[in-house]
């Protein structure tokens, strides 16, 4: 990808000015109308916005970082500090620690020895997590606890700051709810379906392999999820290319299809309803990470 980059990204400039209109039109309007059909269309732009974070932090829609950050503060989320998932997501993309139970920072498996230390109960949700239907429901709230108790264990100033800052803004996002007709438990359903869409993508973003190149996936999906996600659902391609827009990923993927599918092994699905048909009920992955025995046979040893 030799292209120049423009000054501008007006596709994703745009859309960031979009999705914020949306979620002030469902917030300050649509909920005085009907709180429910409120909540659904808060969810879609709760759940862009996480999406277009995920865009800003590397590097979009200005060369300017700062401006770029200042674009997508508060989470509209509430849950997670941008700050935190920057910094954290940024660590995830090191290929070669994709997955592992330690040092990938995204991951969703467990290494073997923290999975016996789980009670009972947990190991069951646990379970159930690794179905979409699970992850959907679980997902945020077993996510969210990984991830604050990752905080609290390798706490530091920068943490703090991050989560300071989302705190404040946390607070002039309920303020605002405060002012508008959509209740605080219907906004809070709302950022918790916001979550949960983004599980759908995160769900099988990667999967154990001895071939780190190998771990990344491909969802062939050029609908309504594809768009939510803003084609990050070429996952494998996003992850060789972290610096393309997201506009450009689908001709990245179209020109060199049969490269990016040798590359990541045939990790490829063709699309979320091929997902959903496949794992809404049905575990893609065990909990706990298939490979790490033999790191932790190398450690013990």
């Amino acid at each position: 990808m030799s292209e120049r980059r423009p000054r501008i990204e007006w596709p994703t400039l745009a859309l960031l000015a979009v999705t914020y209109a949306i979620w002030a039109w469902a917030v300050f309007w649509l909920s005085g109308w009907s709180v429910p059909l409120a909540v659904v269309v808060a969810a879609l732009a709760i759940a862009q916005q996480s999406s277009l974070q995920h865009e800003v932090l590397h590097g979009h829609p200005f060369r300017w970082q700062r401006l770029n950050e200042i674009l997508v503060r508060p989470s509209l989320n509430l849950a997670i500090p941008y700050g935190r998932f920057r910094d954290t997501h940024l660590a995830h993309h090191r290929d070669a620690c994709l997955t592992d139970p330690y040092d990938d920072p995204e991951t969703n498996y467990l290494a073997e020895r923290d999975w016996n230390a789980l009670p009972t109960v947990l190991q069951h949700i646990y379970r159930c997590n690794n179905t979409l239907a699970g992850r959907m429901l679980f997902g945020p709230v077993l996510g969210q606890f990984a991830f604050m108790q990752s905080d609290v264990r390798g706490w530091t100033p920068a943490i703090a700051k991050s989560w300071l800052a989302h705190l404040i803004g946390t607070a002039l996002v309920i303020w605002m709810i405060w002012q508008s007709a959509m209740p605080i438990w219907a906004y809070v359903v709302a950022a918790y379906i916001g979550l949960s869409l983004l599980k759908i993508r995160t769900f099988l973003e990667h999967r154990a392999h001895d071939q780190s190149r190998e771990r990344s996936v491909i969802v062939e999906d050029r609908g309504p999820l594809a768009f939510l996600f803003l084609n990050n659902n070429l996952h494998a391609v996003h992850h060789m290319y972290p610096q393309v827009p997201w506009y450009d990923l689908p001709k990245l993927y179209r020109v060199g299809k049969d490269r990016f599918q040798a590359c990541n092994g045939g990790y490829v699905y063709r699309s979320y309803a091929t997902v959903f048909a496949q794992h809404l009920v049905h575990p893609k992955d065990p909990v706990v990470h298939p490979l790490w025995h033999k790191a932790e046979e190398t450690l013990d040893a």
